[in-house]
């Protein structure tokens, strides 16, 4: 089957109200996965040792399973035990709590980038183990970490096709349903390919800027 301009016109504002819920997920994950990975990341480093360990596990855990096996769970398992979530909450709280582990380690080595006389001169000026954190040890550890925390950002927008597994109607599951129905697969899957890659262009170009401006603070 040759290119047919007219029918890839047709099916370009159903691919790009894909792309907007892959978009939307996409942050909404990634927002998920920031809180999460901060959490994460503090309570590995807990005093108490159960409290570590068993984080510690859970992260191994949630990072050494597929992404897509634990979509199946939140989305088809976790109804059986009355827990009904729609198919894009399911999708993001997926790919941010898989994700979060990621980005526990990518705080873990902020966090341990920051010197430990910081530490110390917070004890000395008797902050508080709130005021440490939020006022000396984040605003230092961040900037280091927001290359790679970009990277994996740009890593869970191209994995947004996992969520058509649970009915979300992202670009790719878009995709297939007009080639289903028109029997036509060379437009839109090649559609979707070039519209991930003018997004992963894009957010390539921004990664770069970013490893320029913050990349030698690391």
């Amino acid at each position: 089957m040759g290119w047919d301009w007219a029918f890839a016109w047709q099916i370009l504002p159903v691919l790009l109200q894909g792309l907007k819920v892959t978009i939307i997920a996409t942050i909404l994950g990634a927002g998920v996965a920031v809180v999460l990975g901060l959490v994460f990341a503090i309570l590995r480093r807990s005093s108490n040792r159960i409290v570590a360990r068993v984080t510690g596990f859970i992260v191994e855990f949630i990072r050494g399973t597929p992404l897509l096996v634990q979509l199946y769970f939140i989305f088809y398992v976790l109804p059986d035990i009355g827990i009904r979530l729609p198919a894009l909450a399911a999708g993001v709280i997926g790919m941010g709590l898989h994700y979060a582990t990621y980005f526990a380690e990518v705080y873990r080595g902020g966090i341990e980038s920051v010197a430990r006389g910081q530490w110390e001169a917070a004890r000395a000026t008797n902050l508080t183990m709130r005021q440490t954190w939020v006022h000396v040890i984040i605003p230092q550890a961040v900037p280091p970490m927001i290359p790679a925390m970009a990277n994996y950002l740009l890593a869970m927008f191209k994995e947004t096709p996992l969520l058509s597994a649970i009915t979300v109607l992202e670009m790719m599951n878009q995709a297939k349903s007009v080639a289903n129905t028109h029997f036509r697969y060379v437009e839109p899957m090649t559609m979707v390919g070039a519209l991930f890659l003018i997004v992963s262009v894009i957010s390539v170009i921004g990664l770069r800027w970013l490893e320029r401006r913050y990349g030698r603070r690391s």
